[in-house]
C-alpha cells in the first residue's frame, strides 16, 4: 500500500505538483473526451451537438451532486488520513454511498421513464427534444455506475492516491472517446446511432470504470470500494458527515443548477447559441486544468495538515496556493486565447453561431481567472478545514439573487442581443471576489475537525 502523503517539512511546491500531475492529466483527458464528443458530432449536424449539449446538463448538475458529496467524504477523510484512522475513513465512504446510490438511482429512473419532461425545461425545440430524449434514457445507466465510482475515487484522492484515480478516470475517457467514434459513425459493423452512439460510448465507458474501481479494491488493504460499508454505523461521524457534506452539497447544486440556468437562458434564445457555448464550455474546461488541479491538490494537502494539528502551516500553504492559482488562471486565459483561432478554423456552425462562438470565446479568457480564484478558496481552502457553510451562501446569493435574474432580465425583459446577455452572466465570479477575500483573510477556515471517538452514541 502507498504511504500517505509525508507532511512533516516545508516541501510545499513538491508535494502540491506530486498531487496536481495526476489530477491535470485526469482533467485534460476529460476536457479530450467533451471535445471529441463536440468534434464527433459536429460532423453529425449543429442540432445533435445542441441537443446533447442540453441533455449534458443533467450530468452536470449530478456531478455536481457527487462532488459535494464526495466533497463531505474527502474533507473528513483527507484529515483522518493525516492521523492514519483507516477505521474512521471506512464509515465515511459507506456514509457517502449511501446517499450517491439513492439519488443515482432516483435520477436513473426518471432518465428511464421521462426523458422528454427533462428536455423541456431548456428548449421547447421539437426536433432537439427528440434527440435528447433517447440520450438521456441510455445516461440512466451511467448515473447509477457513476455515483458508485465517483465516490471511491473521491475517497482515494483524499488520502493522496491520485495516480490510481488517474489511472481508472483515464481508462474510462479513453474507452469513452473510442465507443463514441465506433457508435456515431458506424465503425466495425456498429450502426451509426449519432447523439445516441455517444450515449451507449458513456454509459458503457462508466460502466468499465466501475470494474476497475472493484478490481483495485480488491489489492488494496485499507481503502476499498466495500457497499457494505454503507451499514457501518457512527452517529458522531454522520453528525459530522451531514454538518460538513449537506452544505457542500447545497452548494454545489445551487451553484450546478444555477448555471445551467444560463443553458435555459441561452436555450430560449436561439438553437445558434446553444451550439456556440456547447464549444465554449469545451475550449474552457481546457483552459480550467491547471488552475482546478491546484485548487483540487491543495484541499487534499491542507486537510491532511490540519488533520495533524498543524494549523498555521496550513495557512502559509493556503497562502502559495492562492499564488499559483492565480498564476495557473492567468495560463488558462491564454490558452484559451491561443486555441480560438482552431476553433473558430474548423468548426461547422453557420455564420450567427460563429459570431457568436468568437465573442464568447474572448469573453472567457478572463473569465477563466474569477472561478479559479474563487474554485480554489471556496471549495478548496475553505472546504479542507470543514468550513462549507460560506461557499453556501456566498454562492446561492450570488448565482440565484444576481447572476441568474440578471440574465433573465437582461434576455425576456430588456431583449438584449445574445452576447450582451452572455457577457453579463460571466461576471458572477467576480461579483462575489470582494466577499470571498474577506473571507480568506480572517483565516478561520483553518480548523481540525477529527474526532477520537467515533464509535461513541
Amino acid at each position: 500500500m502507498k504511504r500517505i502523503l509525508s507532511i512533516g517539512k516545508d516541501d510545499f511546491y513538491p508535494q502540491i505538483f506530486r498531487l496536481a500531475v495526476p489530477i491535470i492529466i485526469q482533467n485534460l483527458l476529460s476536457a479530450a473526451v467533451n471535445s471529441a464528443d463536440v468534434i464527433m458530432l459536429n460532423y453529425v449536424g449543429q442540432s445533435a451537438i445542441s441537443a446533447v449539449s442540453l441533455a449534458a446538463n443533467y450530468s452536470n448538475i449530478l456531478f455536481m451532486v457527487y462532488y459535494g458529496i464526495g466533497t463531505g467524504a474527502s474533507l473528513l477523510c483527507s484529515q483522518y488520513a493525516g492521523k492514519k484512522d483507516f477505521q474512521a475513513i471506512h464509515v465515511v465512504e459507506g456514509i457517502a454511498l449511501r446517499f450517491s446510490v439513492l439519488i443515482s438511482l432516483l435520477v436513473a429512473l426518471v432518465a428511464f421513464t421521462a426523458p422528454q419532461m427533462m428536455l423541456r425545461l431548456f428548449t421547447n425545440d421539437p426536433e432537439l427534444i427528440t434527440i435528447g430524449s433517447s440520450y438521456i434514457r441510455i445516461m440512466g445507466v451511467t448515473y447509477i455506475c457513476w455515483g458508485i465510482s465517483e465516490i471511491y475515487l473521491a475517497v482515494l484522492r483524499s488520502i493522496g492516491r491520485v495516480t490510481i484515480s488517474m489511472a481508472l478516470n483515464m481508462l474510462a475517457f479513453i474507452l469513452n472517446i473510442f465507443l463514441n467514434a465506433v457508435f456515431i459513425f458506424g465503425l466495425f459493423g456498429a450502426p451509426k446511432l449519432g447523439a445516441t452512439g455517444v450515449a451507449i460510448a458513456t454509459a458503457a465507458s462508466r460502466l468499465i470504470q466501475l470494474i476497475g474501481c472493484v478490481v483495485v479494491s480488491s489489492f488494496s488493504k485499507n481503502v476499498k470500494l466495500n457497499l457494505a460499508y454503507m451499514f457501518l454505523r457512527s452517529k458522531v461521524l454522520f453528525q459530522d458527515f451531514i454538518r460538513l457534506s449537506l452544505p457542500a452539497l447545497g452548494n454545489d447544486l445551487s451553484w450546478s443548477v444555477a448555471f445551467s440556468m444560463y443553458s435555459v437562458i441561452l436555450g430560449h434564445l436561439g438553437t445558434d447559441a446553444v451550439a456556440a457555448n456547447s464549444l465554449v464550455t469545451v475550449v474552457r474546461n481546457i483552459g480550467s486544468v491547471f488552475c482546478f488541479a491546484i485548487a483540487s491538490a491543495g484541499t487534499i494537502l491542507l486537510g491532511q495538515i490540519m488533520g495533524k494539528g498543524d494549523l498555521e502551516k496550513s495557512r502559509r500553504y493556503a497562502s502559495r496556493m492562492l499564488k499559483l492559482t492565480v498564476i495557473t488562471g492567468a495560463l488558462g486565459g491564454l490558452i484559451v486565447l491561443a486555441i480560438t483561432p482552431f476553433v473558430m478554423k474548423f468548426a461547422s456552425l453557420n455564420d450567427t453561431a460563429m459570431h457568436y462562438l468568437k465573442y464568447m470565446l474572448l469573453i472567457n479568457t478572463y473569465y477563466i481567472m474569477g472561478s479559479a480564484v474563487n474554485t480554489a478558496l471556496i471549495a478548496g481552502v475553505f472546504r479542507a478545514g470543514g468550513d462549507t457553510k460560506f461557499g453556501l451562501i456566498c454562492d446561492t446569493v450570488d448565482m440565484w439573487v444576481y447572476a441568474v435574474p440578471l440574465g433573465f432580465f437582461a434576455a425576456f425583459v430588456l431583449k438584449l442581443p445574445v452576447l450582451w446577455v452572455y457577457f453579463l452572466l460571466c461576471t458572477d465570479e467576480f461579483v462575489k471576489w470582494p466577499w470571498v477575500f474577506h473571507h480568506y483573510r480572517k483565516g478561520e477556515w483553518a480548523k481540525n475537525i477529527t474526532r477520537e471517538d467515533i464509535f461513541e452514541q
